[in-house]
């Protein structure tokens, strides 16, 4: 299975207006902090809330370390979403002084 992927090194700062980032982490991970404006859809919720994401917005998909996420992207890019993948996920994120909200 090939996954867009990207590193939080390719990524511009700040992100893109027009760049969706949706968390599929469990709600306490969540709580514990995320990136500023992201949506969170539990990985497990995904199937019954896909409807909520917007199939043409460009999606950054993140979890804690990208073994999640990388399921995410690959089940929504088969739904036909613009998705890609963050590779290290939140643990990257917040390794490269990204800021977080919690």
């Amino acid at each position: 299975m090939d996954v867009p992927t990207t590193t939080v090194a390719d990524l511009p700062d700040p992100l893109p207006d027009d760049l969706v980032v949706l968390d599929v982490r469990e709600p306490h991970e969540w709580d514990a902090g995320h990136v500023p404006g992201a949506v969170h859809v539990p990985l497990g919720d995904l199937p019954t809330r896909v409807g909520e994401l917007d199939p043409q917005a460009r999606t950054l998909v993140v979890c804690h370390l990208g073994g999640r996420s990388a399921r995410a992207t690959a089940w929504l890019g088969q739904q036909g979403h613009d998705v890609v993948n963050l590779a290290g996920g939140m643990d990257a994120w917040e390794a490269a002084g990204r800021p977080t909200v919690s």
